[in-house]
């Protein structure tokens, strides 16, 4: 077992009721002898937990909110707490203070971090009988997206457990959101700063259906998915603007090369230049507006015409093939480009995959020798 003197944890707490003593109880008794309690503006009638629990235990330091700034907003502020009051901290550990992550799965993620220098997500299994189906159902739903829009497979994107080494609660200081939707951004940033993560299967703890959680349905599911929804939509603006700078090109050089081509070799000659004007266009705004990583621009320019070329020719391909199935000919200049537009929406969404998994894909931080802990 590892000493857990260097981890602080970070506990942010709005409303508590006695779940609170437990918790603290249950986590000195596993090691930890730091802990960072944010009093996220509760109600007076509920200052008396954290008064009573900071007055039996000096391994807790109190930090106060005026009023509710949200979630968000607390876990930045502790952790800007401990990285200007504990220089000698590895990392910290955020726990939720409704007393559903064991002490002993706390230690375990911490371990785990210790051990690789990775981010640790203490993830719940939603499988099991017991967990409320509002939860099953929004997990679920937000793990599919994650990774159908992200490119990110995450089993619990709603955890509340999380270990993160001191060079990650750095730059996740920076991370914007002050509610709920901050740890979704926090996961995001995981893939946009090539922040390497683990997960550790913890106990899956539900006390009264999940009642104490001030996670509103809609709303805070609606601030969470339109974080990763902007991401898609941003690639789809960029991509309906190549796209129209391709048709519009195709259609003109096609009308120009008509005298001397025909058949697959105009179908070649328009769609090739056409696809290459219009590829650099995305690439710079994928690079810059869409995935905003900081991957070498040479390096993402060769895989993405990696992926580029292949693509090219999967088009010219497809739309001659279209040509020939519905017997269009080089003057109905119409059908031509409506078909050649229609295989091109086909292959948007393959792209889309492949560009967020591999082409701007960040490298990860497996070497931070003096960073990692």
């Amino acid at each position: 077992m590892q000493d857990l003197s260097k981890i602080s944890v970070v506990l942010p707490s709005l409303d508590p009721d006695e779940k609170l003593a437990a918790v603290i109880d249950g986590l000195l008794e596993y090691g930890f002898s730091d802990i960072i309690l944010v009093n996220d503006g509760s109600k007076p009638e509920n200052l008396h937990y954290f008064q009573e629990a900071a007055a039996a235990h000096p391994e807790i330091h109190l930090l106060h909110h005026e009023v509710n700034r949200g979630k968000g907003a607390a876990l930045k502020n502790a952790f800007r707490y401990f990285l200007q009051n504990r220089p000698q901290g590895l990392g910290v550990v955020t726990v939720d203070g409704d007393n559903q992550h064991h002490p002993a799965d706390t230690r375990a993620c911490c371990e785990k971090m210790l051990e690789t220098g990775h981010a640790v997500l203490g993830c719940r299994d939603f499988t099991l009988d017991h967990v409320p189906a509002r939860s099953r159902f929004g997990n679920h739903t937000t793990s599919a997206i994650f990774k159908l829009f992200v490119g990110m497979t995450i089993s619990d994107t709603q955890t509340g457990l999380r270990a993160l080494p001191r060079y990650v609660v750095g730059q996740l200081t920076e991370v914007a959101g002050d509610r709920f939707e901050y740890e979704t951004n926090m996961l995001l940033a995981f893939k946009t700063l090539g922040i390497p993560f683990d997960e550790v299967k913890i106990r899956t703890v539900y006390i009264e259906e999940n009642k104490s959680s001030h996670f509103r349905v809609i709303h805070d599911s609606w601030r969470i998915y339109k974080l990763i929804l902007a991401h898609f939509f941003r690639y789809t603006l960029s991509s309906l603007a190549s796209s129209v700078a391709d048709v519009a090109l195709y259609a003109l050089l096609s009308k120009w090369f008509s005298a001397a081509l025909s058949g697959i070799a105009l179908t070649t000659a328009a769609g090739g230049i056409a696809r290459i004007l219009s590829s650099l266009l995305n690439f710079f705004m994928n690079q810059h507006l869409v995935f905003r990583t900081k991957v070498h621009t040479g390096r993402a320019m060769l895989r993405y015409y990696c992926l580029a070329l292949p693509q090219m020719a999967a088009q010219v391909l497809l739309t001659e093939g279209a040509y020939r199935l519905f017997r269009v000919g080089e003057s109905a200049g119409f059908m031509r480009t409506l078909l050649y537009t229609l295989v091109m929406v086909a292959l948007y969404f393959v792209s889309y995959m492949i560009q967020q998994r591999w082409v701007f894909a960040p490298q990860k931080n497996e070497n931070r020798e003096v960073e990692k802990v």
